[in-house]
């Protein structure tokens, strides 16, 4: 998988993600990853294409981003709407801060 992304970018994100937005990551995996009964997802890996979860300690999940991503600003735009359309298909609201 190629990426835009530095190492040291991709592990920024990997950090902000794990440290900050947990709950996002398991709302995407459940609503978009195709794993409804996840209990844990940590983010492991970003290429332009996708981000990759860990879940419940081992298995790997690629959700794709829906576009080619180009530039680390896209970044923050995509997991955004990855959070959303993930909340649309589980039913559940999304909390405000986005």
């Amino acid at each position: 998988m190629s990426t835009p992304f530095t190492p040291d970018a991709v592990e920024a994100i990997k950090r902000h993600m794990n440290d900050d937005h947990t709950g996002d990551a398991l709302v995407i995996v459940r609503g978009l990853g195709g794993r409804p009964q996840a209990t844990s997802a940590v983010t492991s890996d970003v290429d332009a294409e996708a981000m990759e979860f860990t879940i419940d300690g081992g298995e790997r999940v690629r959700v794709p981003w829906g576009e080619t991503l180009t530039e680390r600003a896209q970044v923050r735009k995509a997991v955004v709407r990855l959070y959303r359309a993930a909340c649309a298909e589980l039913g559940i609201e999304p909390h405000g801060e986005h």
